[in-house]
C-alpha cells in the first residue's frame, strides 16, 4: 500500500546469535509498522463487511550467550525507520536498563552492541526503550518502544553443597536401606535451558557400607549388623554432577560423617567369678566393703547395670548399690559385725542390664553372677554398755549422797579389760551428781529442786583400762520426781473494789460476787489440785466478806454486807487461805486487797481511797488521829527548836566577814588538849560520868536519862545531809544531859600517844591547808556561813 508522509517511524531489529566456533552473526532483520490509516475491507459470512487494522510494533525477545570474551563488542540488534533516506537526519535513541553502560547504540546506523561481558547467574535479562527522533530538533519521529534482551545460560557453574560438611547418625545393626540422610547440591545455572542444572549424586568414599540415590541425594545402610563397639565413625564422601552426569559436566563434593548409635545389644560381663573382700569388725553400719563392676561395651543408659544380692550367709549383714556414675557395684556394711561370732560371710551377686531391647532378646541373657567371699577383721573394740540409753529417778529434796542407779558397761574383747567410768563435766556443770568410776552408780551430791530443773540429761563415759584406752558413752536422763514442797498461791495479784453507799438492787451490795481467784502451785499434778480456798481463821467471825469454794480450783469473793463507806474504812486485805491436794498437804495464806470506791448510778467506779487497813489486827479511827496529833505536835517542837538555835547563833557571827576566823580563835580559855600538862590537869578534863556514855550537864540537875527514839535516825542509806543534820539537832535539842552548843567547856580524852592531830576547825582557821570546801555551798542556807567563812580564803588569795 501506498505510505503518506505522517507514517510513524518503521524500525526493523536484527538479532545476531553468536556462533564460539565459527564466529559469524547471524543477522535477523524484522520490520514492524504501525497502524495505518487506511483499512482493508473484507467481506465475512453472510455478506458482512470485516474491517482489519494493520498491526502495530510487534518485539521479540532477543539473546546474547553470556560469558563472552571475543576481541570485539557482541552485536545485538539494529534499528531502523523505513523513512530513514541515510541522509542522517534520524537519530537513534536507546535507554533502560544498562543503556550505555552495557549496552550502546549507533546514533546513525541503529546498530546496538553488548560492550561487556555478560552473566546470566548476575542478571538474566535487560528491558531496554528504543526512540527515532529528529537530529536537528530532538523531536520524536515515533513513540518510545520496549523490547528486553536476555542472557543466554552457559554451563559456567559446577553443583554445590550450601549446607555441607553433613553430620548424621543411625543405630548400630539398622537393616539394610536403612535411611540416613539426605544431601542436596544446587547449580546456578539455568535449570530450564539444557543440561546445565541436572544433578546426579553419585558415592565416591564409604562404600560398602553406605549407598546413595542419584536423583534424591537420599544416603542408605548398604550393609548389615554394623556393630558400634567394632566401628563408631564414618567418613562418606558423596559428588554431584550436572549435565546429567555425563562427561564434560561439572562436579562438586561434600563430606558426611556417619556416626552409629548405640543399642542394648551386649550383656554385662563379669572378668572374673569370686572376688575376695575384707572389712574390720570396728566398721559402722554403711561403711563401704568394697566394688566390683561387670564389663558392658554398650554406652548410656543401654549400659546401666543393677546389683542385686542373690543369696548368701550375709545377706542380712551387707547390701550393694549401684554407682551411677561408674556403674560399679558398691558392697555395703548393713548391720554390725563382731569377729568372735563370725569371721567370713558369702553371697552370691547378680548384674543385670536395666533397658533390655527386645529385637535383641536372642543374644541374652543380658544378666550375670558372681560369688563375693568377705573377710572380718579383729579389732580391739571400745566398751559397749548394756543398754543405749538409761532413764533414772530420784525424789527431789533427798539428801545428798542418794543413790540414783547404776551404769554398766563390759569390754567385748576376749581380754575383757577392766572399765572405768566418769560423767562428762559439760553435762554436769553444777556437779550435782558424782559416779563411782569402778562399778558406775551415780549418786547425788546435794539436794534436788525439781521445780527448778525436772529432768537432768548426763553423759556417762566408759573407758577402757589397757594400752589403747578406748571409751564409749551413753546418755543418762534422771528425772527428778516431785514432793510436795510448795504451797498453792495466786494465779496473780488480785485487787477488786466495792461500792459505798450502794443501794439495794444495785451492783456490788449485799450477796454479790465481787471477785474470781484462781490459784497455782509449782509441784507436780499429783501434788497439786483439787486446791481448797477459806479464810483465815482470826476473820471467821467477819461478816463483810466470804469465801465460797467452786470446787474447781476457782472460789468467789462475796460481799455480805452494804453500806460501805470510805471515810471510816477505805481499804480491805482480806487473807485468804489456799491448801493443795498433796500426799501431805501444804497451805498458804494468799491477800486479795478490796477497795471502797465512789460508784456511778450503774456501779461503775469513779474515785478509790488507797488508805490501807489490815482486817486481823486493824485500830480504830480515834487511835489513828491521835497518833498523827502527836507526829504534828513533835514536828513543832523540832521547828521550834530549830528556831531558836538559828536566833542564838546569830550574835557570834555579828562580825565582818574578814574578822570572823580571828574572832573566834581568841578563846583563851580552849584547853591545853591530850599533851598540855601545865595549864590543866589533865584528870579533871575527864568526867568519870563520861565514861559510862552519860555526860551530865554543869548549869541544871538533870531529872532524867533521855533515850533517843529509834523512829526519829534517818535511814542508814540515807543521802539527805539536810535531813541527817535536822535529826542530829533535834536529838540534842531534846536531851536535858547534853550541854548546850554555846559552851565549850568539856573536852574528851582522846588517848595517849595518838598520831591523829586535832579535829577541831577553830584551830584550821590560821594553817595551810589543802582541803576543798566548795562543796558546802551545796549544803543549803543553813551552812552558808561555814561555806563562806571556808571559801572566803580561797577568794582572797586568788585576787591577791
Amino acid at each position: 500500500p501506498k505510505m503518506k508522509e505522517d507514517y510513524c517511524l518503521h524500525t526493523v531489529l536484527i538479532f545476531l546469535s553468536m556462533v564460539y566456533l565459527s564466529q559469524n552473526a547471524a543477522v535477523q532483520r524484522l520490520r514492524h509498522t504501525r497502524p495505518s490509516p487506511h483499512t482493508h475491507h473484507e467481506k465475512g459470512k453472510e455478506g458482512q463487511v470485516l474491517h482489519r487494522s494493520k498491526r502495530g510494533w510487534v518485539w521479540n525477545q532477543f539473546f546474547v550467550i553470556e560469558e563472552y570474551i571475543g576481541p570485539d563488542p557482541v552485536l545485538v540488534g539494529r534499528l531502523h525507520s523505513d523513512i530513514d533516506s541515510g541522509n542522517g537526519k534520524i537519530k537513534y535513541i536507546l535507554s533502560g536498563e544498562g543503556a550505555g553502560t552495557i549496552f550502546v547504540i549507533d546514533d546513525k546506523s541503529g546498530n546496538i552492541h553488548a560492550t561487556k561481558t555478560l552473566d546470566r547467574e548476575e542478571r538474566a535479562q535487560y528491558t531496554l526503550m528504543a526512540q527515532a527522533v529528529d537530529r536537528e530538533t530532538n523531536k520524536p519521529l515515533e513513540p518510545p518502544s520496549e523490547f528486553i534482551v536476555k542472557v543466554q545460560d552457559i554451563n559456567d557453574n559446577p553443583p554445590e553443597f550450601l549446607h555441607g560438611p553433613y553430620h548424621a547418625s543411625v543405630p548400630e545393626m539398622s537393616n539394610v536401606g536403612t535411611s540416613v540422610i539426605q544431601v542436596t547440591a544446587s547449580d546456578a545455572d539455568d535449570p530450564t535451558y539444557g543440561n546445565s542444572a541436572k544433578l546426579v549424586y553419585s558415592i565416591l568414599e564409604g562404600q560398602p557400607y553406605f549407598s546413595v540415590e542419584p536423583q534424591t541425594g537420599i544416603i542408605r545402610t548398604a550393609l548389615p549388623n554394623m556393630d558400634r563397639e567394632a566401628k563408631e565413625k564414618y567418613h562418606v564422601l558423596i559428588q554431584a554432577k550436572d549435565m546429567g552426569g555425563h562427561m564434560g559436566g561439572l562436579s562438586g563434593t561434600t563430606e558426611v560423617t556417619i556416626t552409629l548409635t548405640d543399642v542394648n545389644d551386649n550383656p554385662p560381663k563379669f572378668p572374673q567369678s569370686v572376688y575376695q573382700m575384707s572389712i574390720s569388725e570396728a566398721a559402722v553400719s554403711g561403711e563401704e566393703v568394697g566394688r566390683l563392676k561387670a564389663k558392658d561395651p554398650d554406652i548410656g543408659e543401654n549400659g546401666m547395670i543393677t546389683y542385686t544380692i542373690l543369696e548368701g550367709d550375709g545377706i542380712e549383714m551387707f547390701e550393694i548399690h549401684t554407682d551411677s556414675e561408674t556403674q560399679e557395684g558398691v558392697m555395703k556394711l548393713k548391720k554390725p559385725l563382731d569377729f568372735e561370732t563370725k569371721k567370713s560371710y558369702s553371697l552370691k551377686v547378680e548384674a543385670a542390664n536395666v533397658h533390655i531391647d527386645p529385637r535383641f532378646i536372642s543374644r541374652g541373657p543380658f544378666k550375670d553372677t558372681v560369688i563375693i567371699k568377705i573377710a572380718v577383721e579383729d579389732a580391739d573394740e571400745p566398751p559397749v554398755f548394756l543398754s543405749p540409753s538409761y532413764t533414772l529417778e530420784v525424789y527431789e529434796n533427798a539428801a545428798a549422797g542418794t543413790v540414783v542407779g547404776r551404769i554398766h558397761a563390759k569390754d567385748p574383747d576376749a581380754a575383757n579389760s577392766p572399765i572405768t567410768y566418769l560423767i562428762d563435766p559439760h553435762t554436769n556443770w553444777d556437779k550435782l551428781f558424782n559416779i563411782t568410776t569402778d562399778d558406775g552408780v551415780i549418786v547425788t551430791t546435794k539436794a534436788l529442786d525439781r521445780e527448778e530443773i525436772a529432768r537432768h540429761n548426763l553423759s556417762v563415759k566408759a573407758t577402757e583400762v589397757n594400752k589403747n584406752g578406748l571409751q564409749s558413752r551413753v546418755p543418762v536422763s534422771i528425772k527428778v520426781l516431785d514432793v510436795n514442797d510448795n504451797a498453792p498461791e495466786f494465779a496473780k495479784q488480785y485487787e477488786t473494789s466495792v461500792c459505798e453507799n450502794a443501794q439495794r438492787g444495785q451492783p456490788k451490795i449485799s450477796s454479790d460476787l465481787i471477785q474470781t481467784v484462781s490459784a497455782i502451785d509449782k509441784d507436780d499434778t499429783a501434788n497439786g489440785p483439787r486446791f481448797i480456798f477459806g479464810l483465815a481463821p482470826e476473820i471467821l467471825s467477819n461478816k463483810t466478806f466470804t469465801v465460797r469454794d467452786n470446787r474447781d480450783n476457782t472460789a468467789g469473793i462475796i460481799v455480805l454486807r452494804e453500806g460501805f463507806s470510805r471515810q471510816k474504812q477505805s481499804l480491805y486485805l482480806l487473807p485468804v487461805i489456799i491448801n493443795d491436794n498433796g500426799v501431805t498437804p501444804m497451805s498458804s495464806t494468799n491477800t486479795l486487797t478490796i477497795r471502797v470506791c465512789g460508784c456511778g448510778t450503774e456501779g461503775n467506779v469513779m474515785s478509790c481511797n488507797v488508805e490501807p487497813y489490815i482486817l486481823p489486827a486493824g485500830l480504830s479511827t480515834g487511835a489513828l488521829i491521835a497518833i498523827l496529833a502527836c507526829i504534828i505536835i513533835l514536828l513543832a517542837i523540832v521547828v521550834l527548836f530549830v528556831t531558836l538555835r538559828r536566833q542564838k547563833k546569830e550574835p557570834l557571827i555579828a562580825f565582818e566577814e574578814e574578822d570572823v576566823r580571828e574572832n573566834i580563835i581568841t578563846y583563851d580559855d580552849e584547853g591545853g588538849g591530850e599533851e598540855d600538862t601545865e595549864a590543866f590537869d589533865i584528870a579533871t578534863l575527864q568526867n568519870p560520868d563520861g565514861i559510862n556514855g552519860f555526860i551530865p550537864r554543869k548549869d541544871i540537875k538533870p531529872e532524867f536519862q533521855f533515850m533517843p527514839r529509834p523512829g526519829l535516825r534517818p535511814a542508814p542509806n540515807s543521802v539527805d545531809v539536810d535531813d541527817f543534820i535536822k535529826t542530829r539537832i533535834q536529838e540534842a535539842d531534846n536531851d536535858p544531859t547534853a550541854p548546850p552548843y554555846d559552851s565549850i567547856q568539856i573536852y574528851g580524852y582522846e588517848g595517849r600517844g595518838s598520831v591523829a592531830g586535832s579535829l577541831s576547825s577553830l584551830e584550821s582557821a590560821t594553817t595551810d591547808s589543802d582541803l576543798d570546801y566548795d562543796y558546802l555551798q551545796n549544803w543549803g542556807p543553813r551552812f552558808k556561813k561555814l561555806a563562806d567563812l571556808y571559801g572566803s580564803k580561797d577568794t582572797s588569795d586568788e585576787d591577791s
